[in-house]
């Protein structure tokens, strides 16, 4: 019997294309309700997503024939992992489909911060010529620390090769470290760390991790880079360090605001005040959760997704 697989997300035409050509039958539903998915998805055995919505126990118990889960992006957060595979169901990812992207963005992030290009861009259009304001600093000579030495981590770190930097990395994984990045603890990566970047999945662990203790734990003014999940920093406490010189800058691709699915940011009225802040400030660059979704990783990790989820079934 061919397997049943429902695309619930849209996604680069390869994954479709090559999946039939694999013998599955493709099923897509991209506008039902999680309910009216729920109701459905026992005729599946597989199901391939991004992030419309939490797949919970509710779920993967209305799921009595899934074989596998496959998430076209990098992280599971949005499943519940240990309950998944607790009923035999393999959980799919492609971290390996967009890291080259992450790891471009965030470098072009640092850049840009470092030397002002968005905010330099910004008063020339409006007729300004403002050259000493706008005085930068170069990325030589410092000392870039790396939380999260993963997928992410290890390809941004690859990235910074051509410049004059000492890298160092901090992982909960022992013997991570590589010719890029040399492995320290977190107290010898906060004593000597001038540019932070997180490159770290969102769990109870990494929730909330960048408050005002973490920030105050470093020993030199720094710049905070974050390409994994906002909810790993609190945007009030990094607030309080911009104002207060402790942070002096921060390129956020990702925010505290963002919903699960981070296709909105937050639907309230009102803005809050933190971030109204990052809005007003000229020493912040913001992007919306974009950094791993060029048009080559959009390709990538179709491929990936269709590369995985044939050597599970085939």
């Amino acid at each position: 019997m061919p397997i049943k697989v429902l695309h619930i997300d849209s996604n680069h035409p390869i994954l479709w294309e090559q999946l039939e050509e694999a013998g599955f039958e493709n099923y897509a539903d991209f506008t039902s309700t999680k309910e009216e998915i729920e109701a459905k998805i026992k005729d599946y055995q597989g199901i391939v997503i991004r992030s419309r919505f939490k797949i919970d126990k509710q779920f993967i118990d209305k799921a009595i024939n899934l074989k596998f889960i496959a998430r076209v992006g990098a992280g599971l957060e949005s499943i519940d992992c240990d309950y998944a595979i607790s009923k035999g169901i393999e959980l799919i990812a492609a971290p390996e489909g967009n890291r080259n992207a992450v790891a471009e963005h965030t470098l072009g992030m640092i850049l840009s911060l470092f030397n002002k290009l968005n905010l330099a861009d910004s008063e020339i259009r409006s007729g300004q010529w403002n050259r000493e304001s706008n005085r930068g600093h170069e990325l030589d000579g410092k000392t870039v620390g790396i939380i999260g030495y993963g997928n992410m981590g290890k390809a941004f770190a690859k990235k910074l090769r051509g410049f004059d930097v000492e890298v160092l990395c901090y992982d909960i994984q022992d013997n991570v470290g590589d010719e890029n990045a040399k492995q320290v603890s977190l107290q010898e990566l906060q004593e000597k760390t001038d540019v932070l970047s997180l490159h770290i999945p969102w769990t109870p662990e990494t929730d909330k991790m960048v408050d005002t203790t973490f920030i105050n734990g470093f020993k030199k003014p720094l710049w905070i880079i974050n390409t994994s999940r906002g909810k790993n920093i609190v945007t009030a406490d990094l607030v309080v360090a911009m104002e207060s010189g402790k942070v002096l800058g921060a390129g956020l691709d990702v925010l505290e605001y963002e919903k699960l699915s981070f296709e909105t940011l937050f639907q309230d009225k009102n803005t809050p005040e933190a971030f109204q802040y990052l809005l007003d400030g000229r020493k912040v660059i913001l992007t919306p959760h974009i950094a791993g979704w060029t048009f080559e990783s959009h390709e990538r990790l179709a491929q990936v997704i269709v590369d995985k989820i044939k050597a599970v079934c085939l």
